[in-house]
């Protein structure tokens, strides 16, 4: 697996290499021009032959830098002698500037090696400190994606980049809320208009079949626009659910996820009967915080369509425990490249897109309900056809000392 550096340690290495490269020039440069001021600087040959040794009344000549000039007057032996002393300075020489260079390039690259890790620290440092703006985006990214669009960064400090940066992702998350807003807003508000229409007609409906003898076709027809009309307003309650529940609950309460499933699956043993479906249930104590209404709607589409989409002499298991509640069920066989339109409005699959029993929105409302408490929904399908739809809640988290618990 490809090892995938955070920017934080890019700009730690980045700022470490520049440190590095800074340093290893300097300590160039300088290795450098000292090499040259010590290679242009030559041995004082009069110094040289000015030492004790020599015949003190020996008139001393004055050597140029490229010459081998030697002292009048000297005999053989004492010549043999200035040349010895002459080769012995420039042997010296070249070794004291061996060694001051040698000395140089150790002891600075000591230096570089001490620096560059300084530099290396004081980078991962100042590298936290520029990109805490950038943690406080990234932490409202995360809440806003738990749909709280309400929340803002409110970044402060100077208008840099960063600054610019959070205002902006202020600015969309803004227009977002009000879309989203005027979404809900509207889908309830059309769902409200269409249930007083839908109202009247059933209404009337009844009141023509509750003549004396109506006729049988007139009979038939009313029953068949009862039946419509009914559909269509169970359509108009699940688009008020779907808009009610597409938000974060505002106000949460402690609730037991298992009771609310064994009280819907009692009620739901009737309509399994009817359908020929086995409904089993196992339940353990559930602590979950939440809208009531909101999670016994989720645990009844889950039942409904489990009992409503299955096979004659089918079954359905239904488990809830420790926050998380299972509905398997038998069934025909379903792709796992279809599973994601299930939860999708009005998505349904092709053997179920004939019926009239269903709306399209049982399974956008448990996904929309679990996300609204902070929770997940998965399905799979099984081996032998059928699914097993798996909702997943937070555990509610201890109060805190310093709060009492409600």
């Amino acid at each position: 697996m490809t090892h995938r550096w955070t920017v934080r340690a890019k700009l730690t290495a980045l700022h470490g290499t520049l440190v590095l490269l800074a340093g290893a020039t300097l300590l160039a440069i300088t290795y450098f021009l000292l090499a040259q001021a010590l290679h242009d600087q030559t041995v004082d040959r009069t110094r040289v032959f000015a030492a004790p040794a020599m015949p003190a009344a020996v008139e001393l000549t004055t050597p140029t830098v490229e010459g081998t000039a030697l002292p009048a007057g000297l005999t053989p032996a004492q010549e043999a002698e200035a040349e010895s002393r002459l080769q012995l300075a420039e042997d010296l020489q070249e070794d004291f500037r061996t060694r001051t260079l040698t000395s140089l390039l150790q002891r600075g690259g000591i230096a570089l090696a001490c620096v560059s890790l300084v530099g290396v620290w004081l980078s991962w440092l100042a590298a936290r400190r520029t990109l805490r703006p950038l943690q406080q985006i990234t932490a409202t990214a995360r809440r806003v994606a738990d749909r709280t669009l309400h929340e803002r960064i409110g970044l402060t400090g100077p208008r840099d980049e960063l600054r610019r940066l959070a205002d902006t992702f202020d600015d969309m998350l803004a227009r977002l809320d009000a879309a989203f807003a005027a979404q809900r807003r509207f889908a309830a508000n059309a769902s409200h208009e269409l249930r007083t229409p839908l109202a009247i007609n059933r209404t009337l409906i009844e009141v023509a079949l509750s003549r004396p003898h109506p006729s049988a076709e007139i009979r038939q027809l009313g029953e068949t626009m009862l039946a419509v009309n009914a559909r269509h307003e169970k359509l108009i309650d699940g688009l008020l659910l779907l808009a009610r529940s597409d938000q974060e609950v505002p106000d949460p309460v402690p609730v037991d996820l298992a009771e609310i499933t064994a009280r819907v699956t009692e009620a739901a043993r009737p309509a399994a009967a009817t359908a020929g479906v086995e409904l089993t249930a196992v339940t353990r104590p559930s602590p979950v915080r939440g809208d009531p209404v909101l999670l016994e709607r989720l645990v009844q589409n889950l039942v409904q369509n489990a009992i409503a989409y299955n096979v004659r002499v089918g079954s359905v298991e239904v488990t809830c425990e420790f926050g998380r509640l299972t509905v398997v069920n038998t069934g025909p066989v379903i792709a796992a490249y279809e599973l994601p339109r299930l939860f999708e409005p009005f998505q349904r699959l092709a053997g179920r897109v004939g019926s009239a029993h269903g709306t399209g929105l049982g399974l956008s409302i448990v996904r929309s309900v679990s996300r609204a408490h902070g929770g997940e929904v998965t399905a799979e399908p099984g081996p032998n056809g059928g699914l097993t739809v798996t909702v997943t809640l937070p555990r509610p988290s201890a109060p805190r000392r310093d709060q009492s618990p409600s």
